[in-house]
């Protein structure tokens, strides 16, 4: 069975970044597609960036392009969401999923699921 483990949110201002991680265990995830989604309040969970095992494939949310960045280090078994000039309505709380077969933006791909970090900034 694999566990997810999702850190690095908090309270951050319009316009700063944070780093999220995503750690893995139970088993080594270097050849799964990793995702990214996020969940505000009242509304449902939404893709947000996945990459494929290589690192060189990867997908975004058009309203993440360009400020945020997925990357992983298959030796830590870890997965990493850049977020830069972040923007008030970036809060949510932040889900890493594994288990895909394919670079995928919708949730039933995933088998597995971390509980999520919380992500919110201020205007």
């Amino acid at each position: 069975q694999v566990q997810l483990v999702e850190s690095g949110g908090g309270l951050v201002q319009a316009g700063g970044s944070l780093r999220l991680s995503c750690s893995a265990s139970g088993r080594s995830l270097r050849y799964d597609h990793m995702g990214w989604f996020r969940q505000a309040p009242g509304k449902e969970r939404e893709f947000v960036a996945a990459m494929g095992p290589s690192s060189i494939t990867t997908i975004y949310a058009d309203s993440v392009k360009g400020r945020f960045t997925i990357s992983r280090d298959n030796a830590r078994n870890t997965v990493y969401l850049q977020m830069n000039t972040l923007k008030p309505e970036d809060t949510a709380v932040y889900y890493c999923g594994a288990g895909s077969t394919y670079l995928a933006r919708i949730r039933s791909a995933y088998a597995y699921w971390g509980q999520g970090t919380q992500v919110t900034v201020s205007s």
